[in-house]
């Protein structure tokens, strides 16, 4: 099976180890996993700010880099949903209303190409730690995405997945809203700090590299000793006692 990966512009710059076990996984997986050199940001943040006319011209070169590709692989939920809204974006755009409903349809999340595509729950992963899990709002409300990720972490050895409170609230990030509107994200993303914490969980792990960011972020400067992960460095980790 071939898979073009979609790295997305916060892996490639802040989450390289995180795409790296994407692209390990998959292989080990049977998958032939390429990369298109053409493709670059895919548009969000100029679509969720209003500048259609600039998400456009970014969705289009993002069809063009990946139109010849089997399936698309993400490491975030946010930008795979991103990808979803192409036809609604390009409705109006004549050919490229075709082009990119055929680019929605074999773009899947990581978690969610290997559940759900390759049929594969468990990976032979060891995690010894206490952990909860961060539900992005775009990878389950846009996506719809709400079961692959805990289906595989129920199967790594030695983890423990602890409930978190409020889990389907947003941790503040959205993008541009977190420039826009910082006093409000940042009491939303202290909010979830907390509710962390009475998880008692020492691990947050997340699969949207934009929350991982912001929460982490917070978490640093409050000097909080909470590590996060995305998922693929959790489902990747086969030696016990790694981390």
């Amino acid at each position: 099976m071939k898979v073009s990966l979609f790295i997305t512009c916060l892996s490639e710059m802040f989450y390289q180890n995180a795409a790296k076990d994407v692209v390990e996984i998959l292989e080990r997986l049977d998958c032939e996993v390429d990369f298109p050199k053409g493709q670059i940001c895919c548009g969000q943040p100029a679509y969720n700010s209003g500048y259609r006319k600039d998400a456009k011209k970014a969705a289009k070169q993002m069809i063009a880099s990946f139109e010849a590709s089997e399936y698309i692989v993400t490491p975030s939920g946010s930008c795979a949903a991103m990808f979803k809204e192409y036809p609604q974006l390009l409705k109006d755009e004549g050919e490229w209303y075709g082009r990119a409903k055929k680019i929605a349809d074999k773009t899947y999340e990581f978690t969610q190409f290997v559940v759900n595509i390759l049929k594969v729950e468990d990976l032979g992963a060891t995690y010894p730690a206490k952990a909860t899990y961060h539900t992005s709002c775009h990878m389950t409300r846009l996506l719809h995405e709400k079961e692959a990720p805990f289906r595989l972490l129920k199967n790594v050895r030695g983890l423990e997945l602890l409930p978190l409170q409020n889990n389907y609230d947003c941790c503040g990030f959205g993008g541009t809203f977190a420039v826009k509107m910082a006093p409000i994200s940042e009491q939303m993303v202290d909010e979830k700090i907390r509710h962390i914490e009475e998880s008692t969980a020492n691990v947050l792990i997340a699969a949207d590299n934009g929350c991982m960011m912001n929460i982490k972020g917070r978490i640093d400067r409050k000097g909080k000793p909470i590590e996060v992960k995305h998922i693929a460095q959790i489902l990747n980790t086969r030696v016990e006692g790694r981390v």
